[in-house]
């Protein structure tokens, strides 16, 4: 297997490819609120289920990355493999504090979800054991092609939560800092997991085929994590999901939340036969915000 050439920085003012590392941050949740939008509960909500999402998600990642770690003869790809998943396991971890401090100090038990999430990443989407080298490494080849096609959402989303203007909903710092934080990292080191596809011969249909089965999936998944944390939510209506869906459009179209359109768009451009994640979001925007993160600053102090 060769790794294929990598891509080209989008403008001469984006660094493309920086060398990647964890970084150490840390959050007081103290006195979080549940709302950490107070004007837009349901957006509140709506981001607030990706907690419930990423630690298993993300250890999934770190795990399948590790294990192909050990067939990849590429130096640079390694490195670079290995700053992933030493980010992704800090996304992990910091977000299971939240669902300890934050959701369950709110009276949200996250027991139920969170089992099926350990299920859904562990089980599912986990290595198949008892079966023989061959299919061993066609269910890694599987995984890491999933995990390529999550990975431009997640680069997708860290460049929309860079860009929006979510403090004129009243976005609590520490939960927008969290969020921004780990979207800069997705947007940094977006072009990790679809180099690593190619390594591994994830070609065009086979990527075209993931994204038309992650897409949606990865919406369901948001939108049921959303309706367990608005049923837990003692201040809410419990909204079945017609209604609940009409007020996520309605967080969509004042800014809350990105749009389906844009989401749509997104998801299309992987089916271009050239696609290439250079074109999400800007390294250097990234690498900016990371330097000035309260949360990375705290540890770096």
């Amino acid at each position: 297997m060769k790794l294929l050439p990598q891509w080209t920085p989008r403008d001469g003012t984006d660094p493309g490819e920086v060398a990647l590392h964890a970084r150490n941050v840390h959050f007081d949740w103290h006195d979080t609120p549940l709302h950490w939008m107070p004007d837009e509960p349901i957006a509140s909500h709506v981001i607030n289920a990706l907690n419930l999402l990423l630690p298993e998600g993300e250890r999934m990642f770190v795990l399948a990355f590790s294990e192909a770690l050990a067939l990849v003869q590429d130096d640079k790809l390694r490195e670079q493999m290995l700053g992933f998943i030493g980010q992704e396991s800090m996304h992990a971890e910091t977000h299971n504090d939240v669902l300890q401090q934050v959701l369950t100090a709110h009276g949200i038990d996250v027991d139920a979800y969170v089992r099926q999430m350990e299920f859904l990443f562990r089980k599912t989407l986990g290595p198949r054991t008892g079966s023989g080298p061959a299919a061993q490494f066609q269910t890694l080849v599987e995984r890491i092609g999933f995990i390529a096609t999550l990975e431009h959402f997640f680069a997708y989303l860290g460049d929309w939560i860079l860009n929006a203007d979510l403090e004129r909903f009243g976005a609590d710092p520490r939960v927008l800092d969290l969020f921004r934080w780990h979207g800069a990292e997705e947007v940094e080191h977006r072009h990790v997991a679809h180099d690593v596809a190619q390594y591994f011969e994830v070609g065009y249909l086979r990527r075209s085929a993931l994204m038309l089965i992650v897409f949606p999936i990865f919406l369901a998944l948001v939108l049921r994590g959303t309706k367990f944390l608005v049923h837990e939510d003692p201040s809410l209506p419990n909204l079945r999901y017609p209604r609940l869906a009409l007020r996520v459009f309605g967080a969509m179209w004042r800014g809350a939340l990105p749009g389906v359109p844009s989401l749509l768009w997104s998801a299309l451009t992987v089916l271009r036969p050239g696609y290439d994640p250079g074109s999400v979001g800007s390294t250097a925007q990234a690498v900016a915000y990371l330097a000035k993160s309260p949360a990375a600053q705290a540890m770096a102090s």
